[in-house]
């Protein structure tokens, strides 16, 4: 895979973006450790350079790390959802919509085998298929080609 300088590729896209400093190694190790999951590459390379990227009216198209972990333990553990939605453990969230919907990698055996983004849709429970990459999810989420 080649390496993406995140902060130039979303800027390109939008001049409203807001960086954080690069996310703590440690910290990221402990939220896999603690999801159980492995953070896909291309996730890690963007926190590697910024732990989260914030866009128009503080939206957050890439969450910090710290809420990353704290989300997707909620969505797993939270009492009420498993009679609610059909289990959160086969996904791991990174960002919202700002209207209830989550975008996220799939999850098997602890990894994220494919690059693909989806969407969970927080009023059906469904969850459908969104971009191909990270990459491309900001460019569509960003121009208005990915909607929901």
């Amino acid at each position: 895979m080649v390496s993406v300088d995140w902060r130039s590729y979303v800027l390109s896209l939008t001049a409203d973006a807001v960086f954080g400093p690069p996310a703590d190694d440690a910290a990221l190790r402990e939220t896999e450790g603690r999801l159980g999951v492995l953070l896909p590459a291309e996730l890690r390379s963007l926190y590697a350079q910024t732990n989260g990227v914030l866009g128009e009216h503080e939206l957050a198209l890439i969450w910090p790390v710290e809420r990353l972990l704290g989300d997707n333990l909620m969505f797993r553990t939270h009492a009420d959802f498993p009679e609610l939605y059909m289990p959160f453990d086969p996904l791991l969230f990174f960002a919202d919509a700002g209207n209830g919907d989550q975008f996220a990698f799939t999850v098997l055996a602890g990894e994220v085998r494919r690059r693909d983004v989806f969407v969970w849709d927080h009023e059906t429970d469904a969850r459908v298929w969104a971009a191909p990459d990270l990459r491309l999810y900001l460019e569509w989420w960003l121009s208005g080609r990915l909607k929901l």
